[in-house]
């Protein structure tokens, strides 16, 4: 045992011994400590290499989703997932819709095309009782009290329960995924065999990441009694394990829109950074994450020759992803043809608004900084003819009686946009996503960066990336991957491979407990007293485990101690406190909340000791929060879970 160890442990008894007041309060005994942040080496932590034969990681998009794979025989080999059928004119890529059809008595019935398709070739008396879904995963992000029993809205309005919706969708990818995984065997391929790694954007909150492993568990993905066998893994962190793998022919340099970097063609990134610092030093750079719902941004460091990586500031970003603009354009709909017909034809004829929906996405893919022709978006028939229906007059009439001048109606019945007029719907989003990454690069921790890498499927807009150039003014080169749609999900499968490459992380915020301290006057407010047995104690101390974009290793703990407060005690529940601030003196300060739950549960550790003292290990340096828990007087395993989603 360790000097530092042989401290703890003499602070933890002398904690013991003075026995916290609380106990007799029907509070469990929370024991003052000074926090030990002990580091346990990775071995100890982690399986170097995962006991599985197969990795698969489901990139779970706001607007597209797919799988990759990858063999633990042949880790450079990621396959991605087959062709989808289906497949929209001006979009290309191996992923699919994440849209999903429900039947009327809400049975799942198809999944991405397959669900958009059907849907839109059913009649409209019929499709009104279907339950169609798309865009749903924002719902986790923007829901503030997130629980298992949060409801999305299909396309008719009808509610559906978002753990269900999930669940669905990840089944339908282990059922694909195994298929394919089986015709490539020549025979049926055992799920016990597979690691599951499942995408999150890094700026979720814990109770986001826990929905979608229970989700996982709900879809049969994997079981509670294995939960090892799923990763969460953050969409831009698999991002830059991916980007900093990247031979030179794999991406576009946006400075010289070429691939050279005075390297070699066959050099990667990672060999390619080191040549423009000193050495020493490993390189610094920015993922920008542009999905459909998310930006997401992380700084990283890289440790050569591992190539292991270190956060240099904690996740930021916010919802500036590409669907802001598909609002943009909802918006310029209502303005012109009024917000209470547009409410009614997405009730009435969802199918149709749907197709009026993927009309604008490939036009808005069309989108660029020098065009100078219209961009032409087919309004479907049943729009024209329900608006006459609806007013009395035709859509023609109401573009002309509008006030919005770039937006004309063509002979051959579509609605022409000028260039501009595509342009300012795109503004909005890019503002965001610019006034963020300014931000940032204004922050202290942020210098020195040598690239930024633009990935995500947004990241294609011609838009987006000039704004970027323009911003950073050439402090770092931006490179763009070529599979940029791709690269979060190849990026997720290295990660299954090997999730101790990112060594050191950033608490994304403050955590930790309320505890009695000892009354100090002077230092400790009067109305925090309380006097218990002739000791004066100050209430409502927040007792720190992490502070927020404080540095932590993987396989780091922190430690405390527990005591139940009756011997008979079966489970001892601890309220978890949060917040967005570096510091907190009290559980009652403004910006800080009750966010979750650790549950011990002591059942069955009953000893003769007169004082049961339960030391807890939590760990805050993987992507999700993990906590460990022993009986010191028997040495015996306690279960201790931490629960962020209220059940």
């Amino acid at each position: 045992m360790s000097g530092k160890d042989a401290a703890v442990d003499k602070i933890i008894t002398e904690a013991m011994a003075n026995p916290s007041p609380a106990k007799s309060m029907g509070d469990p005994g929370i024991t003052p400590l000074s926090p030990s942040h002990t580091q346990q080496s990775d071995t100890e932590e982690m399986q170097s290499g995962p006991s599985c034969v197969v990795v698969v990681a489901i990139d779970f998009g706001t607007t597209s989703s797919g799988y990759a794979y990858a063999f633990t025989k042949e880790p450079e080999c990621i396959h991605t997932m087959r062709r989808w059928e289906g497949g929209d004119p001006g979009v290309s890529n191996q992923k699919t819709p994440t849209t999903i059809l429900l039947t009327p008595d809400r049975k799942f019935h198809s999944f991405g095309y397959a669900a958009r398709d059907f849907y839109h070739d059913l009649d409209p008396s019929e499709s009104k009782h279907w339950l169609y879904l798309e865009k749903f995963k924002m719902k986790l992000h923007t829901t503030a009290n997130l629980s298992i029993n949060t409801d999305l809205h299909a396309a008719n309005g009808k509610r559906v329960k978002a753990l269900d919706i999930f669940a669905y969708a990840l089944a339908f990818f282990k059922e694909q995924a195994l298929k394919e995984l089986s015709d490539q065997m020549g025979a049926d391929f055992d799920n016990n065999d597979v690691r599951w790694v499942i995408t999150v954007p890094a700026i979720w909150k814990m109770p986001a990441k826990q929905f979608m492993r229970e989700a996982a568990y709900k879809s049969g993905l994997v079981s509670r009694e294995n939960p090892e066998q799923l990763i969460i893994a953050l969409e831009p962190e698999a991002a830059s394990i991916y980007c900093r793998k990247l031979r030179l022919h794999q991406m576009v340099d946006l400075a010289t829109q070429n691939t050279h970097n005075g390297c070699s063609p066959t050099d990667n990134a990672g060999a390619g950074m080191t040549q423009v610092v000193s050495p020493g030093h490993g390189d610094r750079y920015v993922v920008v994450d542009c999905g459909g719902g998310t930006v997401d941004l992380t700084v990283h460091q890289i440790r050569l020759p591992e190539g292991h990586l270190k956060e240099l500031y904690k996740a930021s970003g916010g919802p500036y992803g590409s669907i802001g603009i598909d609002y943009e354009f909802e918006k310029l709909l209502c303005k012109i043809f009024g917000q209470d017909f547009v409410d009614q034809f997405k009730i009435k004829r969802p199918a149709a608004w749907v197709d009026l929906m993927i009309a604008f996405e490939s036009r808005k893919r069309a989108a660029a900084p020098d065009r100078t022709n219209p961009l032409n978006i087919n309004l479907p028939f049943s729009f024209i003819d329900y608006y006459k229906k609806f007013r009395g007059h035709s859509v023609e009439h109401a573009l002309r009686k509008s006030n919005v001048d770039f937006v004309k109606w063509s002979s051959q019945g579509m609605l022409r946009m000028s260039p501009d007029a595509m342009n300012s719907l795109f503004k909005p989003t890019i503002d965001h996503i610019i006034q963020h990454l300014t931000e940032l690069f204004d922050k202290p921790e942020v210098n020195d960066i040598k690239f930024l890498f633009l990935v995500g499927g947004f990241a294609e807009s011609a838009l987006l990336q000039q704004a970027v150039q323009n911003m950073l003014q050439g402090r770092s080169r931006i490179i763009i991957p070529h599979d940029v749609g791709l690269t979060i999900l190849k990026g997720a499968v290295l990660f299954g491979l090997d999730p101790s490459v990112i060594k050191v992380r950033r608490s994304p915020l403050t955590y930790g407990v309320g505890v009695l301290n000892r009354f100090v006057e002077g230092k400790h407010p009067p109305e925090k007293l309380l006097v218990k047995d002739g000791t004066r104690w100050c209430t409502d101390v927040f007792d720190t485990f992490i502070s927020a974009d404080q540095s932590v290793s993987l396989g780091e703990s922190v430690k405390r101690s527990y005591t139940p407060a009756k011997p008979s005690q079966q489970v001892i529940i601890i309220h978890v406190y949060c917040s967005e601030r570096e510091s907190a003196g009290f559980i009652s300060e403004p910006g800080v909340r009750k966010c979750g739950t650790l549950r011990l549960d002591v059942s069955g550790t009953e000893s003769t000791a007169p004082r049961r003292e339960i030391q807890t290990l939590m760990q805050f340096g993987d992507t999700e929060i993990r906590a460990m828990a022993v009986d010191v007087s028997t040495g015996r395993t306690v279960k201790a879970s931490i629960d962020f989603l209220g059940h």
